[in-house]
């Protein structure tokens, strides 16, 4: 009952994080292009906000901004926190749920770092809260007058985290927690800075005083910052469904290429949408990291270099020596002939390069690490093999549920 429990608290989990992104997402894309649009109003001081005519749904809609706030103040007004707020929530829940909870089917390998659930999770979430604290430092800092130096700052420190993370996690695990950290210090930044801040700004208006510019600045800065995370957290999110972007040991200059390429087409949009032309250039430099990025997925990853007929790299996790498992001989038979054809470091299907999320059966040691999988997605769902291609039986089923379920 458990394992299909954990099951649907995933899906769901997943579910809601996927919802509330999008919301989050959609509504950061939006106001980015609206501040990009907006034309100067003769109801509105130069140089104190602007308005914006758009056409949706049938309809036409005003839109005007206030750099600072109007004379007045509605009776009503909308706050856009709670998509942020459930994003890192549902985030939050799944990372607990997924990578926590079963810390050692996901998140630990004993041949980069042996180590405890509990000494995982430490790691994890003193980490990912750090690194708030520490690009919340450097805003605050002398640095933070100029944004090119904060950008340097921060972007040195995310791929030195990710490089951290390659070292004492398993690479999907590395690459989840390195977009877990970009994601809490955008969520933080609207916690913690842009929205106290607007709160100081009505309070300032209801009282009859005239608000600190300071505070929208500050917001608005951090919004632009949020800007230039969101493609590259999506990419990091994304990837744990696909090993080729995590199995090379450079997966750190892979977080650095997504870093650069999300964000120079941000770069491209924000200058399109303020009417500033079109910088055909940032989508060279976005490919120009692609194809670095796939150079050395090709010739840094076993799937890449088999493809290319090169022969194998031995690299340390692959050479370290791990202590033997027990798992019987016909349990071993069934994995390894109705499965490792695909989840095996050189899989034998056609049209597989790289083993499916990563997942190798084709070692004693293997086969028992991933046993919880084993048993959803064989013995409980019948979901692998797809379509039982290898034609595996009932009573194969049967052996590896007894197996994956005795005590």
């Amino acid at each position: 009952m458990e394992p299909i429990l954990h099951e649907f608290g995933s899906l769901l989990l997943r579910w809601a994080h996927i919802t509330a992104g999008m919301a989050w997402i959609g509504a950061s894309f939006y106001f980015m292009h609206l501040d990009a649009s907006l034309k100067p109003s003769p109801d509105i001081p130069a140089g104190k906000g602007g308005e914006a005519w758009e056409v949706h749904g049938g309809g036409f809609y005003q839109v005007r901004k206030y750099l600072v706030a109007p004379a007045a103040l509605p009776d009503h007004l909308t706050w856009h926190k709670w998509q942020s707020y459930a994003t890192w929530l549902s985030g939050a829940a799944l990372l607990i749920w997924t990578y926590y909870y079963q810390a050692s089917l996901y998140l630990i390998d004993p041949s980069v770092y042996a180590m405890s659930p509990l000494m995982a999770a430490a790691i994890g979430i003193i980490a990912i809260f750090g690194g708030w604290v520490f690009y919340d430092l450097v805003c605050h800092s002398p640095l933070g007058k100029s944004d090119l130096a904060v950008g340097l700052v921060i972007f040195v420190f995310i791929v030195a985290m990710a490089f951290f993370f390659q070292k004492v996690f398993s690479p999907r695990g590395a690459f989840i927690h390195i977009g877990a950290l970009m994601a809490t210090i955008m969520t933080a930044n609207v916690f913690c800075v842009i929205i106290p801040n607007q709160h100081k700004v009505v309070a300032a208006l209801k009282a009859g005083e005239e608000p600190d510019p300071a505070y929208g600045k500050a917001g608005k800065l951090r919004s632009s910052h949020n800007n230039y995370f969101t493609l590259p957290v999506i990419f990091l999110m994304m990837s744990n469904h696909y090993p080729i972007t995590y199995s090379t040991p450079y997966a750190f200059v892979i977080v650095a290429l997504a870093l650069v390429g999300g964000a120079i087409i941000r770069v491209f949009y924000n200058k399109r949408h303020a009417g500033q032309g079109n910088w055909w250039w940032c989508w060279l430099v976005a490919a120009a990291c692609l194809a670095v990025a796939i150079s050395i997925c090709l010739t840094t990853t076993p799937a890449g270099r088999t493809a290319l007929g090169w022969p194998p790299l031995v690299t340390t996790a692959e050479a370290a020596t791990l202590p033997a498992v027990d798992v019987p001989e016909d349990v071993q038979n069934v994995v390894l002939g109705r499965c490792s054809m695909c989840h095996s470091a050189q899989p034998l299907w056609d049209g597989i390069a790289i083993a499916p999320r990563g997942i190798l059966l084709d070692t004693p040691e293997a086969i028992a690490r991933n046993k919880p999988l084993i048993l959803m997605q064989a013995a409980l769902t019948h979901a692998m093999p797809p379509n039982n291609i290898t034609d595996i039986t009932p009573d194969e089923r049967a052996l590896l549920k007894a197996w994956a379920t005795a005590p």
